[in-house]
């Protein structure tokens, strides 16, 4: 920065004439003009400028550098000028990721109405069912669904991931009544592959008390919209959030089963959250993205819950 202010301040020298005039337009005395361009020629190793009592003029060393510094500076602006456009006006791309299921189920059928919205954005959108690392891969947006856990990271709540246990009527058909949890032992269930070793659907019933279920299928993926699939074929029972089977329970293509359980196979208060990297200024195409993503949730789902969220993550 010393030497941007040093090249500023001959660029000024230079078009103004007189070192005088570059100290009133820059605020500073002449006598700091004066020691900065004999420090700026010190630093470059020779003579930049002649002076007299009359007037100023530019070395052949000098001429080269002025035409150089100059460029610089420029270009320096430019980039000024563009970093604050983008953080004023929504534009340029946007790296967006998130979990498959819901990021097919709501990100996807957002997008249309977000780019009607803002024109200049580009989103690049990555689907998978793995954790990414924002900074190393260069993410703006990670969808997310769990509990958050990165302090340097900022959370905004999209909705409460309930989930629900379900089966289509013609699985259900061919079995017998499910009345327990610790009945599903003797059905099909459709589990996600967590590298936990066996699949333990855990309940909570209405007394408060919890209970951790083994279950056993002929199918288990990391997936989950092949194992809503699956359960649509009626392949078996499931575990899914509600908002990603809203529909097929409206319908009645899926029942619900054990409604009077909390139940999940991971944690009980998860949620789907929009995360990105803190910053003194976000970006303004992550936060009308964001902003835009909770309306969208908040019309197709209702108001996300409050719930408390954890400490070491700074929730908005």
């Amino acid at each position: 920065m010393e030497w941007l202010r040093a090249a500023e301040l001959f660029v000024n020298v230079v078009q103004l004439g007189s070192l005088s005039a570059a100290a009133r337009r820059c605020g500073v005395s002449p006598a700091t003009v004066s020691r900065i361009i004999h420090s700026l020629e010190e630093d470059v190793g020779g003579r930049l400028l002649n002076r007299t009592s009359r007037k100023l003029n530019l070395t052949e060393a000098g001429e080269f550098y002025y035409s150089k510094v100059d460029q610089i500076l420029h270009q320096i602006q430019e980039a000024n000028d563009s970093v604050a456009r983008l953080q004023s006006s929504p534009r340029g791309t946007l790296r967006v990721h998130s979990r498959m299921l819901v990021g097919n189920q709501y990100i996807v059928p957002a997008l249309t109405e977000f780019s009607r919205r803002y024109p200049e954005i580009s989103v690049d959108l990555l689907l998978s069912n793995y954790a990414v690392d924002l900074v190393a891969q260069n993410i703006d947006v990670d969808i997310r669904i769990g509990k958050m856990e990165d302090s340097a990271l900022i959370a905004r709540k999209l909705a409460h991931a309930h989930r629900v246990v379900c089966a289509t009527p013609r699985y259900l058909a061919i079995v017998p009544p499910l009345e327990s949890p610790e009945a599903l032992s003797g059905y099909n269930c459709l589990t996600y592959r967590l590298n936990l070793g066996r699949s333990v659907w855990r309940f909570i019933d209405p007394e408060g008390k919890l209970s951790e279920v083994p279950v056993n299928g002929n199918l288990q993926s990391d997936n989950g919209q092949a194992l809503l699939q699956a359960a649509l074929a009626g392949h078996g029972i499931v575990i899914m959030p509600d908002w990603a089977v809203r529909d097929e329970l409206a319908s009645g293509a899926l029942v619900r089963l054990l409604p009077e359980y909390q139940v999940s196979n991971l944690e009980f208060d998860n949620g789907v959250y929009a995360v990105f990297q803190h910053a003194t200024q976000v970006p303004s195409k992550i936060r009308v993205f964001v902003d835009y993503i909770a309306g969208y949730f908040k019309e197709q789902l209702g108001e996300a819950p409050k719930r408390r969220e954890p400490a070491n993550l700074r929730v908005v």
